[in-house]
């Protein structure tokens, strides 16, 4: 799990909170106190909530899930986009689109249509249209790439989200909470931290504290993925055959056996008709009437 201390968070601004006219009465037990109308959170509350937040991270990526990044707000953009690429995980960072997550099969659509105009600026189909063809197509897919473009490789839901700012980012909320996916989300003293799975407690709006989330929640999964295998091979049990007296079977005999098995079996040869006793001349053909009358 990544260590982030406390003197971390107060050089990087997590401890302020909004101005205390706006705050949300179900943040008061995070708040400590209040200087300048600014409300200032309790970070010997919120460290323990994130790295709790973080252990989860961490466990999911060992199983091979996907966490995606959200984070549309300008100062989270560049660090939102920055981190997600740099652990290998989906991000969304210019809009969110409605239906996102609920309407994901549409989504696939729009982002087959992105990876379709990808490949015919590559492969020289653009280059026998014309030019004002070229442009609309070149427009279109940059505005797909806008949308789109941190996500045109994540072919299933993913497996949790990580937000800054909830209050921003409300609609990808309430999409996950309606499929059951887990959010992991930062909350300021003006929201509700009930709303989200994982909540941690601090500063959405200073960059430098944004940088702080994401960066340690990209070591997060980078740190899952690099015990994933100890995990697979530690798990894998060896198969070992027993015979009929309880005894191991070695390798060689279990060979020599299939190949038994697998010998085709001798075909029988047809039975011969020829050495059938023939019937007496003067009999008659059996059920036929006797020609001698």
């Amino acid at each position: 799990m990544p260590q982030v201390t406390m003197r971390q968070m107060l050089e990087a601004g997590v401890h302020f909170g909004h101005q205390t006219r706006y705050w949300n009465p179900r943040m008061a037990d995070y708040i400590f106190g209040a200087r300048g109308k600014i409300h200032i959170i309790n970070l010997e509350k919120t460290l323990p909530l994130f790295n709790d937040a973080m252990n989860f991270v961490s466990g999911l990526a060992q199983k091979r899930g996907t966490i995606l990044f959200v984070g549309t707000k300008r100062s989270a953009r560049d660090a939102v986009k920055e981190e997600a690429a740099r652990c290998g995980m989906p991000y969304i960072a210019a809009r969110w689109l409605g239906g996102m997550l609920t309407n994901f099969r549409t989504v696939k659509q729009s982002v087959a249509r992105l990876k379709e105009l990808e490949a015919g600026a590559t492969d020289g189909t653009f280059d026998r249209l014309v030019k004002h063809e070229i442009l609309s197509l070149q427009r279109e897919r940059e505005k797909l790439e806008k949308s789109l473009g941190g996500i045109k490789d994540m072919g299933r839901l993913p497996d949790a989200l990580f937000v800054i700012d909830i209050g921003h980012e409300n609609i990808a909320v309430l999409e996950a909470k309606k499929l059951g996916i887990p959010v992991v989300a930062v909350v300021d003293t003006n929201y509700d931290p009930s709303l989200v799975d994982y909540a941690i407690p601090g500063n959405d709006d200073a960059i430098r504290a944004v940088q702080l989330y994401a960066r340690a929640v990209a070591d997060a999964v980078l740190e899952g993925k690099a015990a994933a295998p100890q995990i697979a091979a530690s798990e894998k049990d060896e198969f070992v055959e027993l015979d009929a007296d309880g005894n191991p079977v070695t390798k060689k005999d279990a060979a020599d056996r299939d190949n038994r098995r697998n010998k085709p079996a001798p075909r029988k040869a047809p039975p011969n008709r020829r050495g059938a006793p023939a019937g007496k001349r003067g009999d008659a053909p059996r059920g036929g009437a006797d020609r001698s009358e």
